[in-house]
């Protein structure tokens, strides 16, 4: 009976690594995202030259894969309508209302999409040299991919980026979700229990204290005080009596 795994590159997965039928290897690294287009300018220049710098130190080539997903917001929609009946807040509840007509008519525009991208680092069997046994390839695959794997996540950091590398059970769930991507449609939340919805907002209590206001006193302006001259001590001098002296005729 034929399967989908015959038509599939990979053979197994071991130790979070793909191991692929023609003897190579591949680890995936899921990288965060940045609003791009709500940078400045020189915000925009640095990430170009950081992710520039990034691409030239690189003696390996890597992958970049964006992967969409359609969103089902039903259940976000169902939970915003139990949230609004769990309300006794008239306040509160219109704003639920709003919220919900908001995301609705958003959503009716728009397609909601989970965008996620992913680092892929292959490892081709040329590279691994001659044909070893499976023990032996695994380990000699490991010991290169993780050195690179470092490097790309150093590399990343610097442009602003986190990345990490994806375990056994998010590489299985992410093959699943693309080859299957028509079936399953991932819900915006998890299921939740009705009774976890009732929970009643208090409305803010207000509490105004009375202020008094005393006026401040009138200013009067007050006349600067006389700038007290300094004291000038007078002496009165002494007149010397004048002898004026009759000449005689004789003399």
């Amino acid at each position: 009976m034929n399967t989908t795994q015959k038509h599939l590159p990979i053979s197994d997965i071991s130790e979070d690594i793909l191991l692929l039928k023609d003897g190579g290897g591949a680890l995936v690294l899921q990288a965060s995202a940045v609003n791009f287009g709500l940078l400045s300018e020189r915000e925009q220049i640095a990430i170009i030259s950081a992710f520039a710098q990034m691409l030239n130190s690189l003696s390996f080539s890597i992958q970049i894969v964006i992967h969409s997903e359609r969103l089902n917001i039903s259940s976000y929609l169902t939970l915003l309508d139990r949230a609004q009946k769990a309300q006794t807040n008239p306040l509160l509840s219109s704003m639920i209302t709003y919220y919900r007509q908001f995301i609705q008519t958003t959503i009716k525009e728009n397609e909601v999409l989970d965008k996620r991208f992913y680092i892929i680092i292959p490892l081709f069997r040329l590279e691994l040299g001659l044909k070893a046994s499976r023990e032996s390839l695994e380990q000699k695959i490991k010991t290169i991919l993780l050195p690179r794997r470092d490097q790309v996540i150093r590399q990343l950091n610097r442009v602003g980026l986190k990345a990490t590398q994806l375990n056994k059970q998010n590489l299985l769930e992410l093959f699943y979700d693309i080859y299957n991507g028509q079936i399953p449609i991932k819900s915006i939340v998890e299921p939740v229990n009705p009774q976890d919805l009732a929970v009643k907002l208090k409305s803010p209590k207000i509490t105004t204290t009375p202020t008094t206001f005393n006026p401040p006193p009138p200013q009067v302006d007050v006349p600067p005080a006389p700038v007290t001259q300094p004291s000038i001590s007078t002496q009165s001098a002494k007149n010397h009596p004048f002898v004026v002296e009759e000449l005689n005729e004789n003399t």
